[in-house]
């Protein structure tokens, strides 16, 4: 089966292309790594704007109704540009808010970008990162929900262990992960009731399924910078892309990123949970191998913190196990099998 975009499919993922081109992302996410907000709270602004948000949320809340088709376009190309922010966790919030409760009068702010919204899952159920261990909450040893950018977002959610999205009290300390722009607070309990469980079963479905959008999208920015690099750069007086072990790595790369992207619309069309979990699978996983051969095609200036590939090589590796390691989905998959 061929899975091909229409045409007003593929002008939105032109006008969101060319919107982060000019915007100048890479700064934006540097200053959004050491805490500085501004610059991305503008662009989060631009991309709400450009109707991105109002993708997730019901037309009579103010949204364009859920559109999983156009959310992965989205997405793509959020990550060819490394957009920061709790993108995939706002949509996510949107699919649950939906559920009959109090918090679905916060959904026309959230479509409309005005509530910047991250959302920390049960760690037994959702994986929003492996990089970082979770502190201590007070007496007892269960740990601290984990939320994307809690610092920066306006409304934080979680999910208990009964299954109820409740809201935040607030949230601790900034912790550190493996990629910069992903900064993870712990989550204060003691928050209101928003929606009582069981919450949509499609939420986790739809967090994979930007998630592998927004890793293909890293790994199409990474092949496409490798692909410059090894065309200017030279040895032996000839280019490094002229060498037949170079093109096969990046031949490799280009056929895993082309081997995910019909699994993603597949997934999005159907809406099957586990079709999305392969998706998920295939796409995380391609980006990751496009990220190796990146770095190694990139040689010593490719562990360089401040060279920009950085801000991608280290989004592949983080997105690989958000939301569900590649064990976890592969495992979905295997179940309905």
């Amino acid at each position: 089966m061929r899975f091909l975009l229409d045409a007003e499919q593929r002008a939105f993922a032109a006008s969101l292309d060319a919107m982060l081109t000019a915007a100048g992302t890479p700064a934006v996410v540097r200053a959004w790594s050491a805490g500085d907000h501004r610059g991305g709270r503008a662009l989060w602004s631009r991309v709400a704007d450009a109707g991105v948000f109002a993708l997730a949320v019901p037309e009579e809340d103010g949204g364009l109704g859920l559109r999983p088709v156009e959310l992965v376009v989205a997405f793509v190309e959020l990550g060819r540009h490394a957009v920061p922010g709790p993108l995939v966790e706002t949509v996510t919030a949107a699919a649950l808010l939906t559920a009959p409760g109090e918090g679905r009068e916060l959904l026309p702010a959230l479509a409309a970008g005005t509530t910047m919204t991250t959302l920390a899952p049960p760690p037994t159920t959702f994986h929003p990162t492996p990089h970082t261990a979770p502190p201590p909450t007070g007496d007892t040893d269960a740990p601290a929900p984990l939320a994307l950018d809690g610092d920066a977002a306006d409304l934080l959610l979680h999910v208990d262990a009964r299954g109820d999205l409740r809201r935040a009290a607030g949230h601790g300390r900034v912790r550190g992960s493996l990629d910069p722009a992903r900064r993870l607070t712990p989550l204060l309990p003691g928050g209101a009731l928003l929606a009582q469980g069981p919450l949509p079963e499609g939420a986790l479905a739809l967090a994979r399924l930007t998630t592998a959008a927004q890793a293909l999208g890293v790994g199409l920015a990474l092949l496409e910078r490798t692909v410059a690099h090894v065309r200017q750069r030279t040895q032996f007086g000839v280019p490094v892309g002229s060498f037949q072990a170079v093109k096969h790595r990046l031949a490799d790369a280009r056929i895993a990123l082309d081997l995910a992207h019909p699994l993603l619309l597949g997934a999005a069309l159907t809406g099957d949970p586990f079709d999305v979990a392969a998706a998920k699978a295939g796409a995380c996983e391609a980006a990751y191998t496009t990220a190796r051969a990146a770095l190694q095609l990139h040689g010593a200036i490719g562990y360089t913190a401040e060279y920009d590939l950085s801000l991608w090589l280290t989004k592949a590796v983080a997105l690989r196990t958000a939301w569900g390691t590649p064990g976890e989905c592969r495992a979905a998959v295997l179940r309905e099998r």
